[in-house]
């Protein structure tokens, strides 16, 4: 068993850390070695399987996280810009994949990424599932076909839970469309329009966001022109697929060269 890669889990108590670990725990490709929570949480001290009201895992929750990562091959983490920023330095001083699906991080945060990579591998996405990936490259590819006759607005929905707007997959979708007009989306991107707006400004690009309920994950890119619309859209019900996507990408960057990857590239896209 020992060959097989071992995987921590970072923020194990939150809605994707529990998804996280099921994952782990049910695959026969990777083998979960350590989770760990913020200092002061309740699990900490506690078996991860007790504490997720189930059974036993054998693995204890952790506030220390350096010395769980220096047990493990990789590191899968789901939780805030500033905490993710803390792994990275500790997951490459331990030389562990970290897989980063945090979102909400400016681009002075993922600049500031960039010294962990050159010693460990990152894997990088807004969202970490197939479908969502497949729609960013068709984003491009339909934005780049079509010139600025053609608004373009992306709306996403989450559950009323989340705090960052507007979500990474989004941002991601807008700068891919961006990319594919061959602008900058800072320079393009209008966000949240409200009260007297003026007319819409060609060649932006608009961002909307929906919060309620359980949604786990809803986004539509549209274009828009006079007399025609085209609509790209992808639904997530399930949370699990960003998990197997994030399980797929740690055991993808085994072996890999140190760097800052995504999942264009653990795709193949």
């Amino acid at each position: 068993m020992t060959h097989i890669p071992g995987i921590v889990i970072t923020g194990a108590s939150g809605r994707m850390g529990q998804m996280l670990i099921k994952t782990v725990t049910d695959s026969d490709q990777a083998r979960l070695v350590g989770v760990v929570e913020r200092k002061g949480h309740d699990w900490i001290g506690q078996d991860v399987g007790r504490a997720m009201g189930g059974q036993a895992l054998g693995v204890t929750v952790t506030d220390d996280p350096l010395e769980a990562f220096a047990h493990a091959q990789a590191v899968i983490d789901f939780t805030a810009p500033e905490a993710t920023l803390e792994f990275a330095a500790l997951a490459a001083q331990a030389r562990c994949v970290h897989v980063i699906g945090t979102t909400g991080m400016t681009d002075e945060q993922i600049a500031a990424l960039e010294p962990a990579s050159r010693h460990a591998v990152i894997v990088r996405a807004g969202n970490m599932s197939l479908g969502v990936n497949l729609l960013v490259q068709l984003t491009k590819k339909v934005a780049a076909a079509l010139d600025e006759d053609f608004d373009i607005e992306v709306i996403e929905g989450h559950h009323h839970h989340k705090v960052d707007a507007p979500s990474g997959t989004a941002l991601m979708l807008g700068e891919a469309a961006a990319e594919g007009r061959g602008v900058k989306l800072a320079d393009v991107a209008d966000r949240g329009r409200d009260g007297i707006t003026g007319a819409r400004k060609r060649g932006d690009i608009g961002f909307h966001a929906i919060r309620g309920g359980d949604i786990v994950g809803e986004h539509d890119v549209l274009f828009a022109a006079p007399g025609e619309r085209i609509v790209l859209r992808h639904l997530a019900t399930d949370r699990a697929i960003f998990a197997r996507g994030a399980l797929k990408a740690a055991l993808w960057g085994q072996g890999k060269d140190p760097g800052h990857y995504d999942m264009v590239d653990v795709l193949g896209l």
